[in-house]
């Protein structure tokens, strides 16, 4: 199905007996339908599987958008600028982007189970922005976003480990248990 997306509808294709064959390879016409085996019809109707699939993971706004287009190939396309926009579009999501990451701090009342969620979604939410940031970038900046309270457990961290090194996953790891 993907190749449906990426490349356009699948062509049924033979090899053209009426043209000499050249590099070894032979010409290829498009086979007439009253030709087509049952592998076929599977192939030509794979552009219309997908363009079903793609319309019932829409919402009706998006839908009403890409309803004109005929192949799923040129869904796919829309949806792509539909979701990334135009150049400052990019740079705005980013900008917004980096700007929630530099806020970000935990909220009062707030697990650490969430705090690693929402610290996570603002990561990905980079990364598709094409906006990495280092692991002791981010380890960082989730140290200093605790409160107070959490003080003494980071100080305690910070003397055992290098926070410079410590794996993000294994941070929330150790900031959960000792919640809990």
């Amino acid at each position: 199905m993907w190749y449906v997306i990426t490349d356009g509808p699948m062509k049924n294709l033979k090899a053209n007996t009426a043209v000499a064959i050249t590099d070894g390879a032979p010409h290829r016409i498009e086979k007439p339908k009253d030709e087509w085996t049952t592998e076929d019809k599977r192939k030509a109707n794979l552009d219309n599987v997908v363009k079903e699939i793609l319309y019932k993971t829409l919402d009706k706004v998006t839908f009403s958008k890409i309803k004109i287009c005929k192949t799923a190939k040129e869904i796919w396309e829309k949806l792509i600028q539909l979701c990334k926009g135009n150049e400052q579009t990019k740079e705005y999501k980013l900008s917004v982007a980096v700007q929630k990451f530099d806020n970000t701090k935990m909220k009062a009342g707030e697990s650490m189970h969430k705090y690693d969620e929402r610290v996570n979604c603002i990561i990905n939410e980079l990364n598709a922005l094409g906006k990495v940031y280092s692991n002791k970038e981010v380890t960082l900046k989730v140290v200093r976003g605790l409160p107070k309270e959490w003080d003494v457990k980071t100080m305690a961290m910070g003397e055992s480990k290098d926070l410079n090194k410590v794996e993000l996953d294994d941070l929330f790891a150790d900031l959960k248990a000792y919640e809990f």
